[in-house]
């Protein structure tokens, strides 16, 4: 080893390792884009400096691995790098003023799209904005505004393109917005956002590659290292390659390639054929990892057992009826892939269970982990001890809560609310837990993160305190429990020789910081080379 010496040698006050019974460590060599050794002596790795190791010496620092986000949309961020960002609007008429300002300077007839982080209750009105407001910002060109993954508001302009008229037949899981008066407000829920949504041209392949170096560059910036994107068509992943091939990416990418526009086994199975080629593909930065479905809404739309606060004779909506879901996902796990599958309301958790129930036993032998619960956002007791006896992980994702809470309410009601993602509980049953922040709905963000998992904050004040974890709980569902679940924990999670490179090196120790929010790391390293 001395022989070839070390590209980065760190030297700090605490090397947190993460690994079983081993105490904090003082210094942690690299050699290209692994863990070369580790010391509790901050001396202790001086024999493999050479004349080109770089060294870092910071002996008030702390190390810890780089974090996972286990269940995000790095696609969404990076196509917003260029979209208007009406996330920075106070009210609505700023909203439009934003949009009508890009118009000003896009070709006639062009599409015009928004960032998708933002959520109505952060403007004055406390509410979307209509078809008609936009059509007051242009009406020369079509409007897409998304907010998150589950909704969007069209004008005028994209409803003609789309042929939506008051007669359109609602997509199965989908929502056509109407006023009382039965007229078309622009608003588009779940399968109805592909009405317009497949209209829409995608930025030219350099655009989306900067997109996304900003984007992955914004991410590990927070000390995230690899992120679980669950929703990549292979159109994206196509980018994806382009802009890996380019050394684009700040953050290693796990992307689940979306199923949200099939319905049925055999369109599931053309899918499967176009993964084809990415079966055998090893690369430590860019991997399919498997297959994504969906099937509830989202904040409007998940399906639960009793009625909404806000409509007592709605309780969500189901995408999947369960039988298809079955076939389809065996179709899935037959190929030899894995499957994630969002569930956010508790009766979309317990018919997801259900399926997974019947592919388990009809599939015997399938690998720890081939099944993942995405969300499992409201779910009690009894389908906590099911998913733990099944052996199905679930990704949760607290920074959705902290910034959609007061939304939710109004849809929920507070009681339903405050059981959202009993982190406490899933773990208490032994499943298997890993942590993300699904932005765009929520804002990204490693202690972000640990911060709503410790408090249980939200934008309306502390929400179901009793489903709080601990500082320690909270960052291995970043590091070594999100390894496992997505199955690497061989490769990263923990800091030990022969790993993956991916540290995280903050100024001061975490544990110790009263308000963990906003904190970021002074450094991310991922594969041996600083990342944000």
């Amino acid at each position: 080893m001395s022989d070839h010496g070390a590209d980065l040698v760190i030297k700090a006050g605490a090397v947190h390792t993460l690994a079983p019974g081993r105490p904090p460590q003082r210094a942690v060599a690299i050699r290209n884009d692994r863990i070369a050794a580790v010391s509790a002596d901050p001396d202790g790795l001086d024999a493999l400096v050479t004349k080109r190791t770089e060294v870092l010496d910071r002996p008030d620092a702390t190390v810890l691995p780089a974090f996972d986000d286990t269940q995000t949309h790095l696609i969404f961020a990076g196509m917003s790098a260029h979209d208007v960002p009406v996330h920075e609007a106070r009210d609505v008429p700023e909203f439009l003023a934003l949009i009508r300002r890009r118009a000003a300077t896009t070709p006639e007839g062009q599409w015009i799209r928004t960032t998708t982080n933002w959520q109505e209750f952060n403007l004055a009105e406390r509410r979307m904005p209509t078809a008609r407001e936009l059509d007051e910002a242009t009406s020369r060109h079509p409007v897409l505004v998304k907010r998150g993954g589950h909704n969007d508001v069209v004008n005028t302009y994209a409803l003609r393109l789309a042929g939506i008229t008051e007669d359109t037949p609602v997509p199965h899981g989908g929502v056509i917005g109407r006023d009382d008066e039965g007229r078309l407000t622009g608003r588009l829920i779940d399968s109805a956002m592909g009405l317009v949504e497949r209209l829409v041209p995608k930025e030219d392949r350099d655009q989306r590659i900067d997109g996304l170096r900003r984007a992955s560059a914004a991410y590990a910036a927070t000390g995230i290292g690899t992120v679980r994107d669950c929703a990549v068509s292979l159109d994206d992943y196509a980018i994806l390659q382009a802009a890996h091939h380019r050394q684009a990416l700040s953050t290693r990418v796990r992307a689940l390639i979306g199923a949200f526009g099939c319905s049925n086994t055999a369109e599931v199975e053309h899918l499967l054929d176009g993964m084809e080629e990415h079966r055998y593909n090893a690369d430590p930065w860019l991997q399919v990892w498997g297959v994504k479905f969906g099937l509830d809404g989202g904040l409007e739309a998940g399906a639960t057992e009793e009625p909404y606060a806000c409509d007592h004779a709605f309780s969500g909506t189901l995408i999947w009826e369960p039988e298809a879901l079955t076939e389809a996902v065996e179709a899935v796990v037959r190929r030899g892939w894995k499957v994630g599958t969002h569930a956010y309301g508790d009766r979309a958790v317990r018919v997801l269970l259900d399926v997974y129930e019947r592919v388990l036993a009809n599939n015997p032998g399938l690998p720890d982990g081939t099944l993942v619960m995405e969300h499992g956002g409201l779910a009690g007791p009894a389908q906590r001890a099911r998913a733990a006896k099944l052996g199905v992980p679930v990704t949760i994702q607290q920074p959705l809560l902290h910034d959609t809470a007061e939304v939710e309410r109004e849809y929920w009601g507070p009681e339903r609310v405050a059981a959202l993602f009993p982190a406490r509980g899933w773990l208490d049953q032994g499943v298997l837990i890993a942590a993300g922040s699904d932005f765009p709905v929520g804002q990204f963000g490693a202690m972000r993160s640990v911060w709503g998992m410790t408090t249980r904050q939200t934008v309306i004040g502390v929400q179901g305190p009793e489903h709080a974890i601990t500082y320690d709980e909270a960052v291995a569902l970043h590091t070594t429990q999100a390894a496992r679940l997505v199955g690497e924990d061989h490769l990263r999670g923990m800091i030990t020789a022969g790993r993956l490179a991916d540290l995280t090196v903050w100024e001061r120790n975490p544990a110790d910081c009263a308000n963990l929010a906003d904190l970021n790391p002074v450094h991310t390293i991922v594969g041996g080379r600083f990342a944000g």
